[in-house]
C-alpha cells in the first residue's frame, strides 16, 4: 500500500482555451448531443411533488449512480459543484411515491404487458408481497410470515441449494458486508454481486498482474499526464462528470487516446454543463481513435509491444524502461520471446490495425514519461477478458507507469456501490479483507465466530442454470435471493434465463421498484420485500469509489416508505429466523456498530469505523497501489505475462456483434433515442463500406441472426469499424450466447459473431435450409 495520501481537490484553469472548442456556435445548436438544461428541467418536473427532499439528496448524500464518488455536489478531484444527467435520471427512484394499490395488486398479465420503464415509473414498493403458484396477482404479507417463509424453507434445502446475488445502485458496504456475512452463517458459499458481469476480470487480472483488485490511480492523475487511454470506456457517457476531469487534463496538455471499435461521439466532442466555456461552446476530447476489431485489443497491444522491442533491437532505451523492468518485473525475457514470435500478417487481421497504426500508439507511449490506462465493459466482457487487462497490466510495466503521479490502471467503474462489493465479501471467491481460501478463512472465522462453508460457491451464471438440474441434485437452487438486479435485461439468451428463473421453487426479490424479472412465475413461490434507500438507512451508510474513496453518505430527512427496511436489517432478521440460537453472532444493533466490524474484518478499511457525518470520507491504500513499483505480490514484483491470441476467424459477409449502452443506466433505459447519434434502441450500428458491399442503405430494416436468436432493426451507418456491427444492450441480449464463461474471472461472453441481411432477404429466403445452411457456414468460419 501506498505511504503517499491524497492531496485534495484542485482549481479549473479560470481563462478560457479556444483551441479545444468544437464550435463557435453556442450550446451546439443544430448538433447531435445531450440536451443539458432540457434534462435538468424534466427531473426537476418528475420530482416536483418532492422537490425539497430531491434537492436534499442531491446536495448531502453521495451519488447512487456510477463510482466517481461525488458527495452532495463536490468530489477529491475538483473544486466547485459537479451534476449530471445520469444522477438526476436515477434520483426519481429515491422521491417517488409508492405504487397505487389497484396497480400493485392487479392481475399479473396487466403488469407483464408492460416493459421495465413503464414498471420502473409505477412507483416505489409499499410493502412485503407474495404471489404463489397459480395466484393471478400478488397480495399483501406482513414482515413476520414473509421473513418466516423464507426462513422456514431455508431450514428445509440443503445450503448449496440457496443463493444470494446483489446488485450495485446504491447499495452500501454495510448491506453487502451483512449480506456476506449471513450467507456464510447460513451455510452457502453462493453469494454474487454485479462486478461479475463488468469488472470480475479488471480484479481477477490485476491481482496475479501486479498483486492489487482495485484502481492504482486517482482521477486527479487524469490531470497532467502525458497520455490518458480509454479502452473500450465510453467514460463521457458512462461517468458524465469525468469530462470535466478530461477537460481539465486537457487543459494541462494532455492527449487523450480511445480504443474502441466504434468512432464514439460522446468521446469525440462534449459540451461539459458545469464548465461555462464547454457549456457554451464545447469541449474536443479526444486527440485520436484507435478502432480495433471487437476482440482485437490483445493482438493490437501485443503489436505495440513488438514494436517497442524492435526499436529496443534498434536503440536500447528508446522504448522499455529498463530500470523499473529490472527492479520490479518478472518475465521480461518470456514476454520478448513469445511478442517476437508474433508474425504482423496475423497481428494485423486480428486488430483490425496496420502496423504502421499499431506503431503510431507505441512511439506515443514511449515518448510519453507518465500515462494512466482506462477501461471498461469494452475490454472486460470478452472470455479472454483477464488476459485483456493483463495485456494493460504489461503495457504500464514495461513502461513503469505504476505506482507514481500521473501514471496507473484504472478500471473505471458504472455503479456507485460495486468496488466495495467483493471487499465487503458478497463474492463467492472473496471475504472481507482477502479471499476464500486459507489463513483468510481462518482469520474470517476467528471475527464471526462460526465455522465457513468448505466449499467453493458458485458464479450467478452457474447459480442460475443449477435451476434446471434434476430435483435430487445437491447443489440444484432451490431458493434465489436477490437484491436488486434484472436478469431478464443483463444476461444473455433472456428466453434461458427466464426458465431458470421461473424453475426456482422460492425467489425473493428485495428491492425499491417492480422489474420484468420481478413478475417471472417460480415453481412455488415469488416474494418481494421492500427495501429502503441509501439515502434512508439509519445511521447512513457509505460506499467505495473507483479510485477507492469511501465515502459516509447520512441518513437524509424525507418522506419514507412505511414497510420499507434497511437492506443489512432484512439479512441479518432472517438469518437470526433460521439460527435463533446463534443470534448474537449475526446481530448489530446499528450501521455503526457494522462498520466497527468491517474496519476489523478488512484491514484495508480500518478508518471506516469513524464515518459519521456528510463530508466524511478516507481513501485506502494511499494515492497511489503498488508506490514506487512495489507491489503487493509474493516477491514484490509485477508479473509480465505472455498473453496468447485469442482465436477470431470470420470470412467475408460475416460479421463480430457487441453490445453497447445507450441513454440508460444499467439495464434501466431512459430514452429511445441515444443523445449522441440520434440512434434507437433497434438500430444496428455498421460502417458504410460493409453496408455497401451488402446493398443496405440508412433506415433499411436489417436482420441480424445466429445460431442463438434473431434482432431486427434498422440499418444505422456509423463510424463502425468494417466488419463489426453494434446492437443496444439489453436489446440485442439474445444474440448472445448462454453459457459461456470466462475462465479465469467467471464474466460472461457479450460478444459474438452474426450474419447481417436486408429484412426483404432474409425473410424472402425464410424457409429452414436456408437459415440453417447460413448459421451452419457461420459456425465452420467462426470456429
Amino acid at each position: 500500500m501506498g505511504k503517499t495520501k491524497h492531496t485534495g481537490p484542485t482549481k479549473l484553469p479560470s481563462t478560457p482555451d479556444s483551441k479545444l472548442w468544437v464550435s463557435k456556435v453556442p450550446f451546439g445548436l443544430g448538433k447531435i448531443k445531450p440536451h443539458h438544461i432540457r434534462e435538468t428541467i424534466k427531473v426537476a418536473w418528475e420530482n416536483k411533488d418532492n422537490l425539497p427532499y430531491a434537492t436534499r439528496i442531491l446536495t448531502q448524500g453521495v451519488c447512487d449512480g456510477c463510482a466517481l464518488g461525488v458527495s452532495g455536489l463536490y468530489d477529491q478531484t475538483l473544486s466547485g459543484p459537479h451534476i449530471c444527467t445520469t444522477r438526476l435520471n436515477v434520483l426519481r427512484l429515491n422521491t417517488m411515491p409508492a405504487m397505487k394499490s389497484d396497480v400493485l395488486h392487479a392481475d399479473i398479465d396487466k403488469l407483464r404487458a408492460m416493459d421495465s420503464t413503464q414498471l420502473r415509473k409505477l412507483g416505489r414498493i409499499p410493502y412485503p408481497l407474495i404471489r404463489e403458484k397459480g395466484e393471478r396477482s400478488f397480495r399483501r404479507i406482513s414482515w413476520d410470515d414473509a421473513l418466516n417463509t423464507i426462513a422456514n424453507k431455508i431450514k428445509k434445502i440443503d445450503p448449496k441449494q440457496l443463493a444470494f446475488y446483489l446488485t450495485a445502485r446504491g447499495i452500501t458496504n454495510e448491506s453487502y458486508y451483512v449480506a456476506a456475512k449471513t450467507a456464510r452463517f447460513l451455510g452457502t458459499n453462493h453469494i454474487d454481486n454485479a462486478s461479475r458481469i463488468c469488472h470480475s476480470p479488471s480484479k481477477t487480472a490485476l491481482k496475479r498482474s501486479v498483486g492489487i483488485g482495485a484502481s492504482s490511480c486517482n482521477y486527479k492523475d487524469w490531470i497532467g499526464t502525458d497520455v490518458l487511454v480509454f479502452w473500450g470506456s465510453v467514460a463521457a457517457n458512462n461517468q458524465p462528470v469525468s469530462t470535466k476531469y478530461m477537460y481539465a487534463a486537457k487543459r494541462k496538455g494532455t492527449k487523450i487516446i480511445c480504443i474502441n471499435p466504434y468512432h464514439e461521439p460522446a468521446m469525440d466532442n462534449y459540451w461539459i454543463p458545469s464548465v461555462a466555456e464547454s457549456a457554451l461552446f464545447g469541449t474536443k476530447l479526444a486527440d485520436d481513435f484507435y478502432q480495433v476489431n471487437i476482440g482485437g485489443d490483445i493482438a493490437f497491444m501485443n503489436g505495440v509491444m513488438k514494436h517497442w522491442f524492435e526499436m529496443e533491437e534498434q536503440e536500447p532505451g528508446s522504448a522499455l524502461d529498463h530500470g523499473f523492468i529490472k527492479e520490479h518485473t518478472n518475465g521480461i525475457e518470456e514476454l520478448r520471446e513469445h511478442i517476437m514470435q508474433q508474425e504482423w500478417e496475423l497481428l494485423e487481421k486480428s486488430s483490425g490495425l496496420t502496423k504502421e497504426r499499431m506503431g503510431e500508439f507505441a512511439k506515443l507511449l514511449a515518448k510519453s514519461k507518465s500515462a494512466v490506462f482506462v477501461w471498461s465493459m469494452g475490454l472486460t466482457q470478452h472470455r479472454f477478458a483477464t488476459d485483456n487487462i493483463s495485456q494493460v497490466a504489461n503495457l504500464a510495466l514495461l513502461r513503469g507507469f505504476l505506482g507514481r503521479e500521473h501514471c496507473g490502471l484504472m478500471p473505471i467503474r458504472g455503479h456507485s456501490g460495486v468496488q466495495g462489493s467483493g471487499e465487503m465479501g458478497a463474492d463467492p471467491f472473496s471475504l472481507p479483507g482477502g479471499e476464500f481460501k486459507g489463513d483468510d478463512i481462518q482469520r474470517i472465522e476467528k471475527i464471526w465466530g462460526f465455522k465457513l462453508p468448505d466449499w467453493q460457491g458458485d458464479i450467478v451464471g452457474v447459480t442460475l442454470e443449477n435451476a434446471l438440474l434434476e430435483d435430487d441434485q445437491p447443489n440444484k437452487l432451490k431458493l434465489f435471493y436477490t437484491s436488486g438486479g434484472n436478469f431478464l435485461e443483463t444476461m444473455p439468451d433472456p428466453e434461458f434465463i427466464h426458465q431458470c428463473l421461473e424453475s426456482v421453487e422460492l425467489r425473493v426479490h428485495q428491492d425499491i421498484i417492480f422489474n420484468t424479472s420481478t413478475l417471472v412465475d417460480a415453481k412455488e413461490t415469488v416474494l418481494v420485500l421492500p427495501a429502503m434507500t441509501r439515502y434512508e438507512q439509519p445511521g447512513g451508510g457509505t460506499s467505495t469509489s473507483t479510485e477507492r474513496m469511501v465515502y459516509f453518505s447520512p441518513e437524509i430527512k424525507g418522506p419514507r416508505m412505511e414497510e420499507a427496511r434497511a437492506e443489512w436489517e432484512i439479512y441479518m432478521d432472517l438469518a437470526a429466523r433460521v439460527k435463533p440460537e446463534q443470534k448474537d453472532l449475526i446481530w448489530f444493533n446499528n450501521a455503526h456498530e457494522i462498520r466497527q466490524e468491517i474496519a476489523k474484518a478488512s484491514p484495508n478499511y480500518e478508518g471506516i469505523q469513524n464515518l459519521k457525518n456528510r463530508g466524511d470520507v478516507f481513501q485506502w491504500g494511499g494515492a497511489w497501489l503498488c508506490e514506487d513499483g512495489e507491489c503487493p505480490t509474493p516477491d514484490g514484483r509485477g508479473n509480465l505475462l505472455p498473453i496468447q491470441l485469442p482465436e477470431l476467424r470470420k470470412s467475408e459477409g460475416h460479421f463480430y456483434v457487441t453490445t453497447r449502452r445507450g441513454k440508460q443506466f444499467n439495464s434501466m433505459v431512459y430514452s429511445d433515442k441515444d443523445p449522441f447519434n440520434a440512434a434507437d434502441r433497434y438500430d444496428v450500428l455498421l460502417s458504410k463500406k460493409d453496408a455497401e458491399s451488402l446493398s443496405i442503405q440508412e433506415g433499411d430494416a436489417i436482420v441480424v441472426y445466429n445460431k442463438y436468436g434473431t434482432f431486427q432493426g434498422k440499418a444505422k451507418l456509423e463510424n463502425v469499424k468494417d466488419g463489426n456491427v453494434q446492437v443496444h444492450w439489453p436489446e440485442g441480449n439474445n444474440l448472445i450466447p448462454k453459457g459461456v464463461y470466462e475462465k479465469y474471472a467467471g464474466i460472461p461472453e457479450y460478444n459474438t459473431a452474426v450474419i447481417v441481411e436486408k429484412a426483404e432477404m432474409f425473410h424472402a429466403q425464410k424457409d429452414l435450409r436456408y437459415v440453417e445452411k447460413r448459421i451452419e457456414e457461420l459456425e465452420t468460419e467462426v470456429g
